[in-house]
């Protein structure tokens, strides 16, 4: 049965899983922002979260003026894997971690090679 949690509460489990990661890390990241989104564009209830941008392995000269890249974890989808509330805090921490990886240009299926499926 899916969890049932407000928007308030899933923002702030959104916030604690980005306090988690590394200081060193969060300061090599460069030109993104953190969303938090109720469903997927077109309604998708399978992805929970999802990078859109250019990756920091792939910016350029021309890179300069470019609009934010933006790293969105999707709520309703992800309360609809879990059982518990320590679940969803699990589940977005490794969405995260997921997206987060994007960024510097780890792709899927290096992610899955190292767990972070």
């Amino acid at each position: 049965m899916p969890v049932d949690m407000s928007p308030e509460r899933f923002e702030e489990l959104v916030g604690e899983a980005l306090d988690e990661v590394p200081v060193e890390l969060m300061s090599l990241m460069n030109n993104v922002v953190f969303l938090v989104e109720d469903l997927p564009p077109g309604g998708g209830d399978d992805l929970l979260g999802v990078y859109e941008g250019i990756a920091l392995t792939e910016r350029g000269w021309d890179y300069a003026g470019a609009l934010p890249d933006r790293i969105t974890i999707f709520r309703l989808p992800t309360l609809k894997v879990c059982d518990t509330e320590e679940d969803v805090v699990d589940e977005v921490a490794i969405t995260v971690v997921h997206e987060i990886a994007h960024h510097f240009g780890i792709d899927d299926q290096r992610l899955h090679e190292l767990g972070w499926a």
